[in-house]
């Protein structure tokens, strides 16, 4: 049997055994047997190993036994076998009682099937050569057991860390480890030094100690130098300690500095360190008197929708009658309750002044801590002061005031009282100037926009010296400007005299005239005109042509000016003074029925 350490140092890596035994076979002569047996064979429970024992060099026939070394160092043979060359010709095997039994393989291999525990001793292995003589070497099993999941039993009573005495807290425990696994103790994750043995300080639990989680692990020894770990589920125990310190806070969100807002609901939490939970008490100290306001174990008192008059000094005191003495178990804190009351302005909702005047408003607020004021006109700011100045007021100081009183630290806590300034006067008027549409001339005909803006209250309207105009109405961007449009063609007329806008409201009015400077006239269209009236002026002749040879129907020569025949009868002839009359008087004459006296021989003329 080897010493514990030279088993230890062999667990590595299998090594072969080399015995070489010097043997005599007869006298003056000696022979030699070598043998490669692993000293050291490592495997898991349950899986099939084999000891290899066969002698180095080539030998006809060798007998080979199997032996067992029990504890008390005594063998016992558990197979025989002889091999002649490479082939087992024999073999005898005895079970010890294994089951399953004991095997030996064609080169006389021992086969250990479903190692198990029991399993791991020396085995021998003696091979006789003849003339060679006799060799034997051993080869030591060990088994790994993989252990079962790690079981703890805590202590179900209440353990006082007051008491004297050495208290078990719990018990570790993992089945069918082999070779037997280590327990370690773990507190809320980090190792416990914990003795092997029960002793006078071994499971003493300090005062100071607090609830925590318990928990074990198995280590143990796997194949190879291998390791492996199994951790128990995690416990708490049960302790009892008084309590040494107490906590008392206010739990509102919306705390700053000690600061509730009126109106919320408000928690005072308290909290001592021993166990069990001990009993609170919650007061407020009025005149240095404690007026008691509930008596707990939850340690906490909720106000519901504070007010302003709930501000003082609040308690809480542990009642923990294992407490130490020098223990303090009463704390107090102040509670203040911030209020804002509405603004108040020393304006009304709205405020008329007339351009260029002044005045000042006062914003005045009532709240507790002292709360901050400042100005914003149309969302701008415009300064923190209670008293707002307005001097020389013009358009564009009009608008919306808005004065909020807000608390730093207290957050959500804010009010806003506004009011709008209206400044009177004659209406403002801006005009959106034309441009030519190139080289600085206008062309007649050219259509063109015209837009004009006014400002001033009471708001003004606007209105245009030629027809078009749109409505006035709100102008876009707003800041109390309105505004009005007029499309029109551009006509040497307005060349002269251009077009105005006017603004006016009771106060007064303000115009503006659009001028267009010089229009020059489109000839290619007066070219066009010339030519109509050509083309009318000449149809009307061939209409007129046409009625007067109508009328001259049925008599020869009508319409021809190279016959002049003697006029037909009822036709109008020349007058006494030899003249003809004009043609408009002669197509007037011809019109009435029966013929006329005069004038006769001027239509024949014309006809």
């Amino acid at each position: 049997m080897e010493p514990p350490d030279a088993r230890a140092g062999a667990r590595g890596a299998p090594l072969l055994l080399v015995l070489a035994l010097l043997l005599e076979a007869h006298p003056g002569s000696k022979a030699e047997v070598r043998l490669s047996v692993p000293p050291l064979v490592e495997v898991m429970r349950g899986e099939s190993v084999t000891l290899d024992c066969s002698p180095l060099g080539t030998h006809d026939y060798f007998m080979l036994e199997w032996f067992l070394v029990d504890r008390s160092w005594a063998r016992h043979r558990l197979a025989w076998a002889e091999l002649h060359g490479s082939k087992l010709w024999d073999k005898d095997l005895s079970s010890q009682g294994r089951s399953p039994p004991y095997q030996l393989d064609s080169r006389g291999r021992l086969v250990l099937p479903e190692a198990q525990v029991g399993d791991e001793r020396d085995y021998v292995c003696v091979v006789k050569t003849g003339a060679a003589g006799i060799a034997e070497a051993t080869a030591r099993l060990s088994v790994f057991a993989k252990p079962e999941a790690p079981e703890v039993s805590p202590n179900k009573g209440t353990l006082s860390v007051m008491d004297d005495f050495a208290q078990e807290i719990a018990t570790c425990s993992s089945r069918n480890g082999n070779p037997a696994p280590k327990i370690m103790w773990y507190r809320n994750g980090q190792p416990l030094a914990v003795p092997l043995e029960v002793n006078s300080e071994g499971y003493m639990t300090a005062r100071t100690v607090r609830e925590a989680s318990f928990h074990c692990s198995v280590h143990y020894h796997l194949p190879a130098g291998q390791h492996g770990r199994q951790d128990s589920p995690s416990f708490s125990l049960t302790l009892h300690y008084p309590t040494e310190s107490v906590l008392f806070w206010l739990g509102s969100q919306s705390i700053a500095e000690g600061w509730v807002r009126e109106g919320d609901s408000v928690q005072l939490l308290c909290q001592g360190d021993g166990s069990p939970s001990p009993e609170y008490t919650f007061f407020r100290l009025q005149d240095k008197q404690e007026d008691v306001l509930k008596t707990s174990l939850e340690g906490n008192l909720t106000l519901e929708r504070v007010q302003r008059n709930q501000s003082g000094t609040y308690g809480c005191r542990v009642e923990d009658y294992d407490a130490p003495e020098d223990a303090d178990l009463s704390k107090t804190l102040d509670l203040r309750v911030a209020y804002l009351d509405s603004l108040e302005l020393s304006t009304g909702e709205e405020l008329s002044l007339s351009l260029s005047n002044s005045t000042t408003v006062t914003c005045s607020a009532r709240g507790l801590p002292t709360p901050i004021l400042h100005w914003t006109k149309d969302s701008a700011p415009m300064g923190e002061d209670p008293t707002l100045s307005l001097h020389s007021v013009t358009f564009d100081s009009a608008g919306t005031y808005t004065c909020e009183a807000y608390m730093p630290n207290i957050p959500l806590l804010s009010r806003t009282r506004s009011f709008r300034l209206l400044v009177q006067g004659t209406p403002e008027l801006k005009a959106k100037e034309t441009q030519p549409k190139a080289e600085g001339s206008w062309t007649e005909g050219d259509k063109v926009t015209l837009i004009c803006y006014a400002r001033g209250y009471p708001e003004p309207k606007l209105t245009w010296s030629q027809l078009g105009g749109s409505p006035t109405e709100p102008a876009p961007g707003g800041q109390g400007w309105v505004s009005s449009s007029l499309t029109l063609k551009v006509t040497s007329a307005l060349s002269q005299d251009g077009v105005s806008c006017e603004a006016s409201n009771p106060l007064g009015n303000t115009h503006h005239v659009f001028h267009f400077g010089t229009v020059a006239p489109q000839t290619s269209q007066a070219g066009v005109a010339v030519m109509a009236v050509a083309i009318s002026v000449g149809l009307l002749l061939l209409v007129v042509a046409v009625f007067y040879c109508m009328r001259r129907k049925g008599r020869p020569g009508c319409c021809r000016r190279s016959e002049k025949g003697p006029p037909p009868p009822g036709e109008p002839k020349l007058s006494h003074s030899g003249k003809e009359q004009p043609e408009q008087t002669g197509l007037l004459m011809g019109s009435t029925s029966g013929g006329a006296k005069h004038g006769s021989r001027g239509f024949g003329d014309e006809c």
